[in-house]
């Protein structure tokens, strides 16, 4: 099988991929485009189902009984003329090769599996049992089941897919519109110095709402795979940025530490991202996550930003230089009234760097009041 027509073999669970990964990693390797998806639907087609081992070791073999060894390259034809033997398919971890075919498997019985057929009981305890993703191909009812680790997904038509996913791609562009709308008004208050802990919710709260509906999209791309190009594009240039954003609103705005409560910026995003879906429409929800107290009053306690974000705007400015600068002045409203003079005092900033600061501080300064009230 050519490099080119099958994605990156999905491995094996555990380690710091974890479920997730490998589901994300099985899904590319199973989807339109690859070599082994035209095989395992030609399987469907022929109506003679199937049972295929994504990944080969000492623990696959031991479950191996009956069939033949016949380690060949891997072809679409050649899995559908094997799947008509009574027996199962072992692959090899890379996808390159067929191993074994026509082989019977017998995982521990005592796995638990909520499949009832034998085939997918099957296919769900040697998942369980070895590690490596396994395909189930159903003759009766007609589907594909991918089972990793403990998960079954039904592999579906990209119609199906492509449906849901333009219905996502909608509310992102939805809400990638209002992200824009509530980030250009902190922007504004924050020149202003009128910043409270409801508005920088507000962009958080966005930002994380933005993030997950990327992610859903992200998975939709995997499962389609040559499908999912103009998908692919789409988001990228929908969500461009936003990640970086979130982490600068988060080092901008995280509390600094009392000795009651103290919350790093990795803390706070670990917090964001721990947010159910109905917590995360809660304002004070996310005022807590970013280590605020999330109560009436204190949201609409003023804060002031430490000008990571707006110097980040800053062409050409490196993220080094700018850690010196909060560091050095402290907060984004002395940021705005220093001199070129007053930077230049900043290690690493000489006098054209410290110009092109001004001038950018300047011009986004005024932008930003321009936005919000013309």
């Amino acid at each position: 099988m050519a490099a080119n027509d099958r994605a990156a073999a999905p491995g094996k669970s555990g380690g710091s991929t974890g479920a997730d990964g490998l589901m994300r990693a099985s899904l590319s390797a199973v989807a339109p485009g690859t070599a082994l998806r035209d095989g395992l639907e030609r399987v469907l087609r022929g109506n003679t189902g199937g049972l295929i081992v994504l990944g080969f070791d000492k623990t696959v073999d031991a479950l191996c009984t009956g069939g033949f060894v016949i380690d060949v390259e891997f072809a679409a034809t050649r899995l559908r003329e094997l799947c008509k033997l009574d027996g199962g398919i072992v692959l090899s971890t890379d996808l390159s090769k067929i191993l074994r075919a026509g082989v019977q498997f017998v995982p521990d019985p005592t796995i638990p599996t909520e499949e009832t057929g034998t085939r997918h009981r099957t296919a769900d305890r040697v998942s369980k049992q070895v590690g490596f993703p396994v395909v189930s191909v159903s003759q009766s009812m007609r589907l594909i089941a991918l089972y990793v680790d403990g998960q079954r997904r039904v592999l579906e038509d990209s119609a199906a897919i492509l449906s849901r996913a333009n219905q996502a791609l909608a509310t992102l562009e939805r809400y990638k519109l209002r992200l824009d709308e509530v980030a250009g008004t902190l922007s504004a208050l924050e020149i202003e110095d009128l910043v409270t802990v409801r508005d920088v919710s507000a962009v958080a709260q966005r930002l994380e709402m933005v993030r997950r509906i990327a992610t859903e999209i992200a998975e939709y791309v995997v499962e389609l795979g040559t499908d999912g190009r103009l998908l692919a594009l789409q988001l990228d240039e929908l969500i461009a940025g936003v990640e970086p954003e979130r982490e600068l609103v988060v080092r901008d705005y995280v509390p600094e530490p009392t000795a009651k409560r103290s919350r790093t910026v990795d803390e706070a995003v670990f917090e964001l991202d721990s947010l159910t879906h109905a917590e995360l429409l809660e304002l004070p929800m996310v005022a807590r996550a970013l280590g605020y107290t999330g109560s009436p009053e204190g949201m609409d306690s003023a804060v002031s930003p430490r000008g990571f974000r707006l110097l980040a705007k800053v062409p050409r400015l490196p993220g080094a230089i700018i850690d010196r600068l909060v560091e050095h002045f402290g907060g984004l409203q002395k940021l705005l009234a220093a001199s070129v003079d007053d930077l230049q005092t900043v290690d690493g900033v000489g006098e054209a760097r410290a110009r092109s600061v001004r001038e950018g501080l300047s011009r986004l300064a005024e932008s930003s009041i321009l936005e919000r009230y013309v």
